[in-house]
């Protein structure tokens, strides 16, 4: 079997290797795959991964070979799921290998923006404590958790995630959810998104990207929510209007806006958030662990052999 993937440098870096796709077939790995590389460089596979590079319906019409794609990710909106059923093609994902990781980076993005770390470490690096006339020093406030609100947007393997630690950092979860009340954890109470919006100290995205969620975060939700509300977003970047998010950071409405995501990534300079001081931006990594890393190619691996096996699993297609 030939087997080729499209863009593997994220997943692999330069820590990790692609040995058990190697044992499947004649592997072929590219670091990076540009639109105009892409049916080129799928010619004559039988089986393609791809995490970001798009499998579009012209692209995947031009593949006789093809019998089988990889998504290196748990999103899998780059493959046209409708011609690849057509053709007969199988489509999996890798669903919650990131689940922990992802959770990390949230809190992570939450104790930075309530107790200021990075903002003091690096104002020590200037000398500022040294020039202190007391014992400690502070120009900004730090928040204690313990008894604030956490609303959570989505309410899957992360938010449930997210929802864990807030409990033992004694915060009250409050979700937005499809699911019911009597399903969740005692220390999780479903809440209208109205409600979420105006008692939430601290709001986390975890929903996906729909037509229904694209700009959830805009003037209009913000309007309903506290003063002084901290914003993490590890979701999706288009769930953010971030046109609105700067003018909101601007007026004090937030707090803290806190993403491992962006609407377009990398962004570009004129992005206008990314440089706000009350942004705290990090490059799409909550994912990138290398304890997750590592469960990616393996789970990768165990997809594809599953189906060289006649029983495939984590499928996503029609």
């Amino acid at each position: 079997m030939k087997i080729v993937v499209l863009d593997g440098f994220t997943a692999a870096q330069d820590d990790l290797s692609w040995q058990e796709l190697e044992a499947l077939g004649d592997l072929t790995v590219y670091e990076r795959t540009r639109p105009e590389e892409t049916l080129l460089r799928c010619q004559g596979a039988e089986a393609v991964l791809t995490n970001k590079v798009i499998l579009s319906a012209e692209i995947i019409r031009q593949l006789p070979q093809l019998k089988y794609i990889g998504v290196l990710a748990t999103g899998y909106n780059v493959v046209d799921l409708t011609t690849a059923h057509e053709r007969g093609i199988i489509v999996t994902n890798i669903p919650a290998y990131s689940t922990m990781s992802v959770a990390q980076m949230v809190f992570a993005h939450i104790l930075n923006a309530t107790m200021r770390v990075g903002h003091y470490a690096d104002e020590n690096r200037q000398g500022r404590w040294s020039r202190a006339e007391d014992f400690c020093w502070m120009d900004t406030p730090v928040v204690e958790l313990d008894g604030k609100t956490l609303g959570i947007i989505g309410l899957g393997n992360i938010g449930s995630a997210v929802a864990r630690i807030a409990d033992a950092f004694g915060m009250r979860v409050i979700a937005s959810t499809s699911k019911a009340q009597e399903l969740l954890p005692a220390y999780i109470n479903k809440a209208m998104m109205d409600e979420l919006l105006a008692q939430s100290d601290i709001i986390s995205l975890h929903c996906p990207l729909t037509e229904s969620t694209r700009a959830l975060i805009s003037k209009t939700s913000i309007a309903k929510m506290k003063q002084g509300v901290i914003i993490v977003n590890t979701g999706r970047g288009p769930l953010v209007d971030e046109h609105d998010m700067a003018a909101a950071l601007q007026s004090g409405k937030v707090q803290a806006f806190c993403a491992d995501v962006l609407s377009t990534e990398p962004p570009s300079s004129g992005n206008p958030v990314i440089g706000h001081p009350h942004a705290f931006i990090t490059p799409h990594i909550a994912w990138a662990s290398r304890e997750a890393r590592t469960r990616l190619i393996h789970v990768a691996a165990a997809n594809l052999h599953a189906f060289l096996a006649g029983r495939p699993q984590h499928v996503v297609s029609l």
